[in-house]
């Protein structure tokens, strides 16, 4: 089934009203989806495609992922973007580009901005656990879907969370693979959505290995990121999670 053929917003009108241990399950479905999602390390190859109605463009590139806290992305290809990097370490972000030799910060202010001119953000490159950690979650659903269980989770921002979105909505089935992330902004409209295109066995773990991300307004708008490999749980470096390392590669 397509999941792209389940809007989210009809079920999260159904609302069901959760009591303290349907919440605390809640918190849980979410934190091992991410858990299951990340690791405690990786390092993969991916591919990444940005479509337009009159252009598409395709860039390789490889991650590498420690905890919450640590990212490093590396574009491979095509030759006129190979060596623009992305490192996140804590809350902060960098990126560099050859072509102005130069690893720039990016201010807290633009995480929410397009990431290599995709339809990702920043922030959805960084992994982080705002999700998880910054979010209350209620279950609002269950469904039945290729012979899982798919829980249907709404997120809203704690009070004083300092989040872009209003609220989002998330299904995720009952082996944590993550199937869609959806993103309302303050007054509750539908703003993008992420939806998993493909599930497969990588690394060991049963994952989502094809997800495509679209704004709401714009059917021939997405961008898709692949894995092309991943391997989980490899012991990285520190220095590998540098500035120095950003601006010259040793990995």
């Amino acid at each position: 089934m397509n999941h792209n053929k389940l809007p989210l917003f009809f079920l999260a009108a159904v609302v069901i009203f959760a009591s303290p241990s349907s919440a605390q399950d809640a918190d849980e479905i979410v934190r091992s989806a991410w858990d299951n999602w990340r690791g405690q390390s990786s390092y993969g190859e991916f591919t990444m495609t940005i479509h337009r109605p009159s252009w598409e463009r395709t860039m390789s590139m490889r991650s590498w992922t420690r905890g919450s806290e640590h990212s490093l992305v590396r574009v491979t290809a095509p030759r006129k973007d190979k060596g623009n990097g992305t490192l996140m370490v804590d809350n902060n972000m960098w990126t560099y580009s050859p072509k102005v030799n130069r690893v720039i910060k990016v201010p807290s202010s633009m995480m929410g901005q397009n990431w290599m001119g995709s339809d990702f953000s920043n922030k959805d490159v960084s992994r982080a656990d705002d999700i998880v950690d910054l979010y209350s979650h209620t279950l609002l659903a269950t469904e039945e879907h290729e012979g899982h269980k798919v829980f249907v989770i709404e997120a809203v921002p704690h009070e004083d969370a300092a989040v872009v979105w209003g609220k989002e909505i998330i299904r995720i089935r009952d082996d944590d693979v993550l199937l869609a992330e959806e993103f309302y902004d303050q007054d509750g409209i539908l703003v993008k959505a992420m939806t998993t295109q493909e599930v497969g066995t990588m690394g060991g773990r049963t994952l989502s290995i094809r997800q495509r991300m679209a704004k709401a307004d714009t059917s021939d708008e997405w961008t898709e990121i692949r894995i092309d490999t991943i391997e989980f749980d490899r012991d990285l470096p520190d220095s590998l999670f540098t500035r120095s390392n950003l601006l010259n590669p040793r990995d």
